[in-house]
């Protein structure tokens, strides 16, 4: 039932792969986003950040930043950075970290499966952040930065993809942060069929990350439609560029959070709030992560708690259920009055990828208090999916993280 066709991809030249792929665009900010750019003058941050081209009192938003990213993906074209495909090709990306290796199928998804809900999300978007991706792709005619989607693995799938990856890659190269990166072209028609066609008998796709570009690749194939209403369907504006992956491969790491204060309590009042709805025991200076689900690692003035949710507050609602969900109905929201963790200014997020010092730098730093989360798993963000629910923000952080740049979809 899911669409997913190959396609002729834009794409580097082997020799420069290397330092044209980039993190996303949203891992970065302005400065962060700018210093890669110094330090990699090929690196694709530069068009999926055109703001780096600009003076810092510039606005990140304005026009002339879209207009700055289609010139620049003009010139590396011109300049034979980036190379057109010839025919239409599925790829398969392996990216291995830490010595784990997972692999995706780089192709095409349906704007059509994403309205009829075949593509299932998760996670509610933002207006502003749809409206800088949506003048990105449509000034740029094309889709920069690649969809993580994941589906429930299929074995001829796996087959095809396992023997592709015995024939000889077009990129590998282990970048700057210590991830590897394979790339195979699938170019064979009957290989490329046998995909399509499992596709086909696979009842759903969902989102694992990036929910924006997905729903602003979205709103540009609709506003193309409507520019264009004789269009048939087989334009490459109904598709939007897509790494899918078979979920037993992925992993989710913890999402963690921080907390400015302590919402005018003493610590010793903050605690036995705490603990009506968690068992709280104090470890020490021994940093904590939890091993199991609805335990939770705290960190409060140098010392480390754990913290057991009691059976009362745990939930088989596919969200309820949740630790994020349980966090922050029965401790973020009742005792430290944060309500709504995506505008609150006194908490913030840290990826796990960041480890638990992080957490600790933090609160020595500017922030009161540090909860360690137990990560969400692929199957409970399927189950929140299939029910049509949203997870709270901040959910999941999925590593490691694709690269832009190594596969352009053109919109014409």
């Amino acid at each position: 039932m899911a669409t997913v066709r190959p396609f002729k991809a834009l794409r580097p030249k082997e020799e420069v792969a290397n330092k044209v792929a980039a993190l996303p665009y949203d891992v970065f900010n302005r400065e962060e986003a700018l210093q890669e750019v110094l330090k990699e003058p090929l690196s694709f941050l530069k068009v999926d950040r055109a703001e780096t081209q600009f003076p810092e009192s510039f606005n990140p938003y304005d026009i002339q930043v879209y207009e700055k990213a289609r010139d620049i993906l003009q010139d590396m074209i011109s300049q034979g950075i980036l190379i057109k495909e010839a025919q239409n090709c599925y790829y398969a990306y392996e990216l291995t970290m830490a010595g784990r290796t997972q692999t995706g199928l780089v192709g095409c998804a349906s704007i059509d499966d994403y309205l009829t809900n075949v593509i299932k999300k998760h996670e509610k978007t933002r207006e502003d952040k749809e409206i800088d991706r949506i003048n990105h792709v449509d000034i740029c005619a094309a889709h920069t930065g690649p969809i993580f989607l994941a589906y429930r693995a299929q074995e001829t799938i796996n087959t095809v993809i396992e023997r592709i990856k015995q024939e000889k890659s077009i990129y590998d190269f282990v970048a700057t942060d210590g991830v590897g990166h394979r790339v195979w072209r699938i170019a064979n028609q009957d290989d490329m069929e046998t995909i399509s066609t499992e596709f086909k008998n696979i009842e759903s796709i969902y989102i694992a990350d990036g929910h924006h570009r997905t729903a602003s690749a979205v709103k540009v194939g609709l506003k193309r439609r409507a520019d264009n209403p004789n269009y048939t369907g087989d334009e490459e504006f109904n598709y939007f560029l897509s790494v899918l992956f078979p979920h037993d491969q992925l992993m989710i790491l913890d999402y963690n959070r921080v907390v400015k204060d302590l919402n005018g309590l003493s610590k010793e009042d903050f605690l036995t709030k705490v603990a009506k709805n968690f068992i709280v025991e104090e470890l020490g200076t021994e940093p904590y992560k939890p091993e199991t689900k609805a335990v939770f690692g705290m960190y409060l003035e140098e010392v480390w708690y754990k913290l057991t949710a009691k059976d009362e507050i745990r939930s088989v609602n596919p969200v309820e259920g949740l630790d994020v969900a349980m966090l922050q109905n029965f401790l973020l929201i009742p005792i430290l009055n944060i309500k709504d963790i995506r505008t609150d200014k006194r908490i913030d997020f840290v990826g796990g990828i960041r480890g638990l010092k992080e957490l600790e730098k933090r609160v020595s730093t500017d922030m009161k208090l540090a909860f360690a989360m137990f990560p969400t798993s692929i199957n409970e963000l399927f189950e929140v999916s299939d029910a049509g629910e949203l997870m709270p923000p901040k959910s999941t952080w999925f590593e490691p993280k694709l690269r832009s740049g190594l596969f352009i979809h053109e919109l014409s």
